[in-house]
């Protein structure tokens, strides 16, 4: 028992479970905020552009009746909410949408950096002749002895 908590302790306190859970609590903040942008700013816009339609209250009731709001069909639990799964499409593509751009960024600059690493790293090139590698700096190879261009 005690090799499972030492194991569990060194699990958690790891750089890669805390920055999951960093990313997953702003995450969820993130979420929230780009749930109010749909349902309290695009969706309301989109509406107004189709003549007023409240995408919230679009609903299919299954029962026949007539309900004034899904709320109330929702209640009576014989409704599909079909304004509502609108709503969350249009949240699930503007997430995704913020996602593939930051993680477009994060491997763009991880390109960028590995291509400076890789300049920096070469200490050495191939001789023309001989196809063996040696010094940059050098003006002769040690292997074939040809004289080599700078």
């Amino acid at each position: 028992m005690k090799k499972f908590i030492g194991e569990f302790k060194e699990f958690i306190s790891r750089g890669n479970v805390m920055d999951m859970a960093i990313g997953v609590i702003i995450g969820g903040a993130f979420g929230k905020i780009v749930s109010s942008l749909v349902d309290d700013v695009i969706m309301p816009a989109i509406g107004m552009l189709l003549g007023n339609i409240d995408f919230s209250n679009i609903f299919i009731a299954l029962d026949g009746a007539n309900y004034q709001t899904y709320a109330q069909a929702k209640e009576a639990g014989a409704a599909i909410g079909i304004g509502v799964f609108i709503n969350n499409i249009v949240n699930f593509l503007i997430i995704a949408l913020v996602i593939f751009s930051v993680i477009k960024q994060i491997n763009a600059m991880k390109d960028k950096f590995a291509k400076k690493e890789e300049e920096a790293a070469a200490t050495t090139k191939t001789c023309p002749f001989c196809k063996t590698e040696i010094a940059i700096d050098a003006s002769r190879c040690p292997n074939c002895t040809s004289q080599l261009e700078k």
